[in-house]
């Protein structure tokens, strides 16, 4: 096993049930119910789901159909992702007084490199008791933490003692705390590994420690093999990296009903375009790839991309290439669309590429309206300007909107 250092103090922090506690805090009459943020329907999932409901059985990401069976009493909302991202940057903001070193991993958790901050795990969990205290005042929302030496210590440690945890987990620890947990707890044992584990009488992180390397080499390899006993002893030497640019910014919604008519298919690529659009310019960057991802009725899926001549973060440009995408390269011969997503990658600083010596006027006009927009939404919500074609008729017309099912990133 490693040798202890004090040199690393890391932490791995995780807001607890993180939608549906924001969604409690805005309606205090939920708390204490089981609450479900997600859609119903056959095609619904748990984005995530308060305590009270979990103690029936459910979890994020389990099919919608699954969670009503196991819990018919639960109230259902189907999510505010604008207000959620608020509430996140906020906790960022946080989070960066404290360090400058923080690794995000999704909405709702992040690593915190402590090292040169905290000369110890137990200053660090004082750092990380004043952080929860902090995020409790102003945010009324709890969070778990864990601190360790390292990152997959951190991550295990956060997860032990929800919700509003604060655990330590040094190496000495490792034996009695990581050892007795399943081997799905290692990162890299996903069900089909943990499968190939099981046939071998392997079920706790332990028994990979005491599993002759040469025996689970010939089972999974010797690079994962390698890894994970290299898990199961505590040891994990990856930096927190602050600066981890994303790849891709994509969004995709899946659809209760499918999309059947050609104004709803065009409706839902605007809005997917939009939304990318956003993110790129909350991010600070622009894309030259844009990329279209549908799956219709028998789920038969297609991916297909488009490379532009200029990157971009406006709506106009992604959706005229997923326009093209999607009437030159896809052919649904009259089948119903059930998931439909928008993606740019090949992303670079907005204004970093070759400025044209004649800018589009158009292009100088359409960037003028959009920062003019994110103001807005920012300060009123992401409703408070709407193209004209995406504004919702009242119900009793034609183009009513076609139910969806879940489309939050699940988190727990």
């Amino acid at each position: 096993m490693p040798n202890q250092h004090s040199l690393r103090v890391i932490l791995h922090l995780d807001m607890d049930a993180f939608y549906a506690a924001v969604e409690i805090r805005e309606e205090p009459s939920l708390a204490g119910k089981p609450l479900i943020v997600g859609h119903r329907g056959r095609r619904g999932v748990v984005s995530t789901c308060s305590y009270e409901a979990r103690k029936f059985g459910v979890r994020s990401a389990m099919p919608s159909l699954t969670a009503e069976r196991l819990c018919p009493q639960a109230i259902w909302l189907p999510g505010r992702m604008d207000l959620y991202v608020r509430v996140s940057r906020e906790i960022r903001k946080m989070m960066d007084e404290v360090t400058p070193l923080v690794e995000p991993l999704s909405i709702d958790e992040a690593f915190l490199d402590l090292t040169g901050i905290a000369k110890s795990l137990e200053e660090g969990a004082r750092i990380a008791r004043s952080l929860k205290d902090r995020i409790r005042r102003d945010q009324r929302l709890s969070a778990s933490v864990g601190v360790a030496p390292n990152k997959f210590l951190a991550k295990v440690a956060s997860d032990l003692e929800k919700p509003d945890g604060l655990v330590v987990l040094p190496l000495d620890e490792v034996v009695t705390r990581l050892h007795p947990l399943p081997v799905q707890r290692l990162w890299g044992v996903g069900p089909r590994t943990a499968e190939r584990l099981h046939e071998l009488g392997i079920r706790k992180v332990g028994e990979i420690h005491e599993t002759p390397p040469r025996r689970l080499a010939a089972l999974l390899g010797k690079s994962l093999a390698e890894h994970l006993r290299a898990l199961a002893c505590g040891a994990d030497d990856r930096p927190v990296e602050a600066e981890r640019r994303a790849k891709s910014i994509s969004e995709e919604r899946t659809y209760a009903t499918d999309l059947k008519d050609a104004e709803g298919i065009e409706r839902a690529l605007l809005e997917r375009s939009e939304g990318v659009a956003r993110e790129l310019r909350r991010s600070g960057l622009a894309g030259r790839t844009v990329h279209l991802k549908l799956r219709t009725g028998d789920y038969t899926t297609w991916t297909r991309s488009k490379s532009l001549k200029v990157a971009t973060d406006l709506p106009e440009a992604i959706v005229a290439a997923a326009r093209e995408l999607l009437g030159r390269r896809i052919r649904l011969k009259g089948k119903g669309v059930r998931l439909l997503g928008v993606g740019v990658s090949s992303l670079e600083p907005a204004g970093s590429g070759q400025v044209p010596l004649f800018p589009d006027p158009r292009d100088e006009k359409a960037h003028r309206l959009a920062a003019a927009a994110d103001i807005l939404r920012d300060r009123f919500g992401e409703n408070a300007v709407q193209r004209a074609r995406l504004v919702r008729r009242p119900k009793g017309k034609k183009d009513k909107a076609p139910p969806k099912a879940s489309s939050l990133p699940s988190v727990d």
